[in-house]
């Protein structure tokens, strides 16, 4: 152990681990580095997974660390998606010492520097394997990146959530969850064959039916660009459903939501899915997009159309 890592673990009980995919994001991971130095209880490591066209400057990332915590870096010359780009980094950070992994987007960051003591306070007091913070849009704070259902209703407000303190058995894995080594060990680690779009749903029906505790704590935050654009209202307040922008990513996303709907049997999601999608598609008369939607959907459901990045 280095002297880095050794005051990190010394000062915080044990050594955090940072694993985050990168692709060609270079001001994004600047932007990283600077709110983990900036952590009241410090991080042990960076392991960096690089899928970019160009790979990053490693020595200028080391310059900018300035000695704050390890940087293991990691060049991938193959698009492993990030479901195995988050494995090949979560296996570094586990392979170089890390007692608990805190899972990160390159576009993300924590919202201020008491962000992981907060999640490690809230892990030792609740006991929890697994605890996430809630995930805040850059150009405003007070909004969710993503949607949250509450109540039987759809809300964006972070001010919903906050006055709750703590949500059990919730969590945004891949935008700021902090994983103690165990789970890797219990639950696997991120699926590769879903490749993106679906790994993190998978890796949270998989952490559920350990048994395993986890949830969120709504006092702090991470900021990551907002999936507003991705929500199309079928009843508003009530159901929406989400469409990529992209055939790419529309692609992955319909079947890997396929696959993990029908292999895990989420029946609730399946009637969403077969109310949401139809009923969006007919309300703009887009009768090629519904048969499209139809065709990936069952092809995930049947474990069709793998293959990575083809």
């Amino acid at each position: 152990m280095t002297e880095t890592s050794s005051r990190a673990t010394d000062r915080s009980g044990a050594a955090v681990g940072v694993a985050c995919v990168t692709q060609d994001r270079p001001g994004d991971v600047d932007t990283l580095i600077d709110a983990l130095r900036s952590q009241t209880d410090p991080v042990a490591s960076l392991s960096l997974v690089d899928a970019g066209r160009a790979p990053l400057d490693e020595e200028r990332l080391r310059e900018r660390i300035g000695g704050a915590f390890e940087l293991h870096y990691r060049r991938s010359v193959a698009n492993l998606g990030g479901a195995g780009g988050f494995a090949l980094a979560i296996l570094t950070a586990l392979s170089t010492g890390a007692k608990q992994v805190w899972l990160m987007d390159d576009d993300a960051h924590p919202e201020d520097p008491d962000c992981l003591r907060v999640l490690r306070a809230a892990a030792e007091q609740r006991g929890l394997a697994v605890v996430s913070p809630l995930i805040v849009a850059p150009q405003d704070h007070e909004l969710l990146a993503f949607p949250f259902r509450l109540e039987g209703g759809i809300t964006h407000r972070r001010a919903d959530l906050v006055l709750l303190g703590f949500l059990d058995s919730y969590a945004n894995f891949f935008n700021g969850a902090l994983v103690d080594e165990s789970v890797f060990f219990t639950v696997g680690l991120p699926d590769l064959k879903l490749f993106l779009r679906g790994d993190e749903v998978d890796f949270l029906v998989r952490l559920r039916r350990s048994g395993l505790p986890f949830g969120t704590v709504t006092t702090t935050a991470v900021s990551h660009p907002p999936g507003w654009e991705e929500e199309h209202v079928v009843v508003p307040g009530r159901l929406q459903v989400l469409i990529p922008p992209g055939d790419f990513k529309q692609r992955h996303f319909f079947r890997n939501r396929g696959y993990v709907s029908w292999h895990y049997k989420r029946v609730v999601q399946l009637g969403a899915d077969a109310i949401g999608y139809p009923a969006h598609y007919l309300k703009n008369r887009d009768i090629a997009g519904l048969l499209r939607w139809a065709r990936l959907y069952t092809d995930g459901m049947r474990g069709r159309g793998f293959g990575g990045p083809r």
